[in-house]
């Protein structure tokens, strides 16, 4: 960890060096503004509208750029110099905006901003305050970060203007707001009755955010005096809740029960742990409740409100489509070649593998993206969409699971496009939530919307498919579920879990990520469960042992 000091004590030594650098200009008649921020970066012309050369900063950030910047905008901030602090931005407007909400909607005081160590442009710094409302006072600290750019208009220095560098959590259009809560506090119990709390489950964090949002006014809790950030049109777009900062006086909390299992959410925690940017859902395939939801980094929930592609996991719903269409059976030859083209892509299997007079099953069982992308031509646009939508309940945007989540993506495309969705690229979106849910209907032979409150708490609907797979068809899908869990790509993740089981494992690339997202769902008795390592490489060497882990403990 770099050595951090805190700004007041830095502003003992920089005197001089301001002094020191106002000297060259007052001795130096001819030498620019621009000068003020040090070497080591040319400068470019740029033609004024009077028609004057005026010097444009160009180059890298120095570390002397970076530091005096960072500390010319905390210095300002921590005073309580708003009109300095706000023109060390790059949007001295917002800034001004939100840093005079800070001390006078937020009523945060006494403001201590201690920098770290600089890594090129990015400043990390800690924040002390405190919450002050009405003779009740409550302790504020975190960690923040800016980012020190170059002005487009003159090359200058300065800090890149966002919401975040206030709080990490602030968005566009979010409100930082002290007083008495609009919603009521609520204690959220697990299956058991137990309480449900950050503490003691760090990944539930945005869940117990979404079921205040959610229930807080109807669970019989009365409101109390809290620093909350209020969310803004962007952040509800987003279906990000308000979130509680710092309690002053404590509400009276009403009660939520939720499906969560405390045996396997305590194990879902511990397996995101041994994963960065890791996430899981389980689900009991037979009523839809949610039993478990975990994320690395307890940031934000990829588990329920990622929009990624989901890779080869989706060549389960593409694989039913297929065989109602009678394009595909599991015991028939089907062609499996190293590439096919369609739409004017070259599309691969992983190192250009073959299967040379294989079956449909072999195809499934090893990955084969071609045995999908030879069919695109036989299948109508909206053929995919249609499937996903009547038969797995995705991407209608109609779920209601209790909090904010995401009910997957499958837009209508065409040509290329519409070939990489058949194999969870393209335009194709789910996280855990979906691709557990589509796993659990394959294992019960209908869909039920996932849920992690029941609907007879506030009486709402729960979602529901238009059709369900014929008999055969779904034989099949659990039979080339089944045979990847034992000889496929899964087998290694969910050796020993059988017979009563099936997997599909998926690799989804990602633009600009050396390593694609691993992806892995299955079912195992009345559990499924579904998760992705984002960059990890591989599903079933990174999501499998995840959710086979999981559905063991279950």
């Amino acid at each position: 960890m770099g050595k951090r000091r805190r700004v007041t004590e830095r502003r003992k030594k920089r005197p001089a060096v301001i002094g020191a650098l106002a000297a060259v200009i007052v001795g130096g008649a001819g030498i620019g503004a621009y000068a003020l921020y040090g070497g080591g970066a040319e400068a470019e012309g740029r033609t004024t509208s009077a028609g004057a050369v005026k010097k444009v900063k160009t180059g890298p950030l120095t570390a002397l750029e970076v530091q005096t910047t960072a500390g010319r905008f905390l210095t300002a901030w921590q005073q309580g110099r708003t009109a300095q602090a706000a023109a060390a931005t790059s949007d001295s407007a917002a800034a001004t905006a939100l840093l005079t909400a800070y001390a006078k909607d937020a009523h945060l005081t006494g403001v201590t901003l201690t920098e770290g160590t600089p890594s090129g442009g990015k400043v990390p710094f800690s924040v002390k305050a405190t919450v002050a409302y009405k003779g009740v006072t409550a302790p504020l600290r975190y960690d923040s970060a800016l980012n020190v750019v170059r002005r487009t208009a003159d090359g200058a220095p300065v800090v890149d203007w966002r919401p975040a560098v206030v709080h990490p959590d602030l968005r566009d259009g979010d409100r930082l707001v002290t007083g008495a809560s609009g919603t009521p506090p609520v204690k959220a119990l697990d299956r058991d009755g137990h309480e449900l709390t950050a503490a003691a489950y760090p990944s539930l964090g945005t869940v117990l955010d979404g079921l205040r949002d959610k229930y807080g006014r109807i669970a019989g809790g009365r409101a109390g005096v809290e620093l909350r950030i209020v969310r803004g049109a962007a952040a509800k777009k987003d279906k990000l809740s308000d979130k509680t900062l710092a309690e002053l006086s404590k509400g009276t909390p009403g009660t939520v029960r939720t499906t969560l299992s405390p045996t396997l959410q305590a194990a879902a925690e511990r397996q995101v742990a041994k994963r960065d940017r890791s996430a899981v859902v389980v689900l009991r395939p037979s009523t839809g409740e949610i039993l478990a939801v975990a994320n690395a980094g307890h940031g934000f929930d990829t588990a329920l409100q990622g929009s990624l592609a989901p890779g080869s996991t989706m060549k389960i719903i593409t694989s039913s489509l297929l065989i109602d269409k009678k394009l595909a059976s599991v015991d028939k030859t089907h062609p499996c070649p190293k590439t096919f083209t369609f739409g004017g892509w070259k599309f691969h299997n992983d190192d250009d593998f073959e299967i040379k007079d294989g079956t449909f099953k072999a195809s499934f069982a090893r990955s084969c993206n071609t045995a999908f992308i030879s069919q695109a031509g036989k299948l109508k646009n909206d053929d995919l969409t249609r499937q996903a939508q009547q038969v797995f309940g995705l991407s209608r945007d109609d779920w209601a699971i209790g909090v904010p989540s995401f009910d997957g993506a499958v837009p209508v495309q065409s040509a290329a496009q519409m070939a990489a969705s058949l194999i969870g690229q393209g335009g194709v979106r789910m996280n855990p939530l979906n691709m557990a849910s589509v796993a659990a209907t394959v294992k019960t032979g209908t869909f039920h919307q996932p849920y992690l409150v029941s609907p007879s708490v506030d009486h709402r609907k729960l979602a529901t498919a238009s059709r369900t797979l014929s008999a055969d068809t779904l034989a099949q899908l659990r039979e080339l579920m089944r045979y990847t869990a034992e000889s496929g790509t899964a087998a290694e993740a969910m050796a020993g879990l059988g017979p009563d089981y099936g997997a599909k494992t998926g690799s989804a690339e990602v633009d600009g990520q050396k390593k694609p997202n691993g992806w892995f769902t299955a079912y195992r008795g009345d559990l499924a469960a579904a998760g992705v390592v984002q960059a990890g490489g591989h599903g079933g060497d990174t999501a499998g042992p995840i959710v086979a882990s999981l559905l063991k403990t279950g």
